[in-house]
């Protein structure tokens, strides 16, 4: 066992009289050393209850036949982040989160893993650092939240709140019930009510098979999760006594099985960011098209929020990820998975308990997936929109610029009622280096949504979407700003136009104009970074490549 390394030999005499101090006993020093590595806080509300998940695994682990290690790791709520400077730490958060599972796994030797996790980075920066270190592990995502219930209807974060900001200062809906929507629309535990980035990646996460059955969907509240993350560590003990390592299931058939389903189900476009960087981790290179490929392949079967109208506690009882996984049982590659089953196995033993919230492959909502990336003059290293949640009317758009180098003066603009019909909102360095940090921009997508602009305006950025996000948004443009792409040549009034059908996306002016305005770029002036921001900075790659943080190229 990788553990020997601290436990066995006369050398190992001070290392065995520490891990005594800690309460192991002499008999559990011939036992696997299991991490259980947990991102509990007391701030996001995907993680409050993680304290009985940590004892459930902790039993797991015991009851295996394992000795289990708790350890942690920093979360930030991205909500609570979002439409301030607070965003510009959480996709910088995925990388520390990363090299942290591996400095004190690595550190202790320990023999294998459980992630505790459920939001937005802490899911994919867990992978990350599973697939790098390439031990066994089972991620155990700790649950959706159930919706909200306010007058006879069911709320949500997103809608409820970010979107009724928009819709309250349109005159659309009473103060009383803007504070009511605060109150009700988040009432309890669990990641955020929609298809988000949270639970896309814990649906990702299962169906690349780093998950028990089940995980992705199984609620915060129920007791369904805690005898998953039981199961989860007894099963680790298992794993690491086969010898199983990660890189037996993370491989290129898991990541394009994970892609498969994202496009299935219409999840956030973050997703695109993540797998690239998981992707990087193990060795393979993700380019952005195979995303564009698998999405051509791949009908969208489920209408959730943002872009739909069912909730997660919907798919988690129509099926969860089995079911959808038995839909597409043809179109999955057969792979390992961490609870001893192949992946065709699980797909074929998944049932539709309800067909109207997983629909068929010939009676699906859109015949292709959830993401599309386009390229073009704009973006001539690509972007991505979730196109499933963009109406027909604005698949193609052409329209007139109107340009901000910030978020902040993009949201006062749109809530000062000064964008129009026909205009496309371009937000500019906000990418992983002009950020630094690569921002979601939640807060002027839905006030554009609340201003009932969706079908009208479209918003174009080299940041990022939260999962929440719907509507004509197109972000990761890449090169972004900061590394003179494109974007940053966009003057007020230009044309862009917009084709996602045929995947392009173009600014409206000539090769010879656009070369002078590049030659002449005069960037924002910025305060100076210190700390991590600063070395985040130098280090970090475009958002075409993950934005991965790379030793300085």
């Amino acid at each position: 066992m990788r553990s020997d390394a601290i436990k066995k030999g006369l050398e190992r005499v001070p290392h065995r009289a520490l891990l005594y101090a800690t309460g192991v006993s002499p008999s559990n020093m011939v036992k696997p050393f299991i991490g259980v590595v947990t991102s509990h806080t007391t701030i996001i509300p995907g993680h409050v209850h993680m304290r009985t998940l940590e004892d459930a695994i902790v039993n797991g682990v015991y009851a295996g036949g394992g000795m289990p290690f708790v350890f942690g790791v920093p979360g930030i709520c991205d909500g609570i982040a979002m439409g301030h400077s607070g965003m510009r730490h959480s996709l910088p958060s995925r990388e520390l989160i990363a090299d942290m599972i591996e400095t004190v796994i690595q550190a202790h030797s320990l023999d294998g893993v459980v992630l505790l996790t459920n939001c937005d980075k802490i899911t994919p920066g867990m992978l990350m650092a599973l697939g790098r270190m390439d031990i066994p592990g089972i991620v155990v995502t700790a649950g959706p939240m159930i919706s909200g219930r306010y007058k006879g209807k069911r709320l949500s974060l997103v809608g409820d709140t970010f979107e009724a900001v928009g819709r309250y200062k349109r005159g659309e809906i009473s103060y009383e019930d803007l504070c009511a929507f605060e109150l009700r629309a988040c009432p309890g535990p669990g990641s955020c009510q929609g298809l988000y980035t949270a639970n896309t990646m814990a649906c990702v996460t299962e169906a690349m098979g780093l998950s028990l059955p089940g995980c992705g969907t199984a609620l915060a509240v129920m007791a369904n999760k805690q005898r998953i993350a039981f199961e989860s560590g007894r099963q680790i003990i298992k794993l690491v006594k086969k010898g199983v390592n990660a890189r037996k299931i993370m491989n290129q058939k898991s990541i394009e099985n994970g892609i498969r389903i994202d496009m299935a189900l219409g999840g956030s476009t973050n997703s695109v960011l993540h797998l690239t960087a998981i992707a990087h981790e193990i060795g393979i290179k993700l380019d952005l098209r195979t995303f564009d490929k698998i999405s051509k392949d791949t009908p969208h079967i489920t209408n959730i929020l943002p872009g739909g109208q069912h909730f997660m506690e919907d798919l988690e009882y129509a099926g969860g990820i089995p079911a959808v996984m038995h839909v597409l049982k043809d179109k999955l590659q057969d792979n390992p998975t961490v609870c001893g089953k192949s992946i065709k196995q699980i797909a074929k033993a998944g049932k539709v308990l309800d067909a109207t919230v997983i629909k068929s492959l010939d009676n699906a909502y859109h015949k292709e997936g959830g993401i599309a990336v386009l390229f073009g003059s704009l973006a001539p290293k690509g972007c991505v929109v979730k196109q499933s949640a963009v109406s027909h009317k604005m698949m193609r758009f052409t329209g007139n610029a109107r340009v901000f180098d910030t978020e902040e003066t993009a949201m006062k603009t749109i809530l000062d009622g000064k964008i129009k019909p026909g205009d496309i909102v371009i937000i500019r360095y906000e990418g992983p280096k002009g950020g630094p940090g690569m921002r979601e921009m939640l807060s002027p997508t839905s006030a554009i949504v609340g201003m009932g602009l969706s079908e009208s305006v479209a918003l174009i950025t080299d940041g990022r979407f939260s999962g929440g996000t719907s509507g004509p948004c197109i972000g990761h443009v890449s090169p972004e700003a900061a590394e003179g792409g494109p974007i940053a040549a966009v003057k007020n009034g230009d044309k862009i136009k917009v084709d996602i059908p045929n995947r392009k996306i173009d600014l409206l002016i000539s090769k010879e104009e656009m070369a002078r305005r590049i030659k002449k770029l005069k960037h924002p002036k910025k305060p100076p970074l210190t700390g991590y921001h600063a070395r985040y900075q130098k280090m970090v790659t475009s958002g075409d490549r993950g934005a991965v943080v790379v030793a300085v190229e």
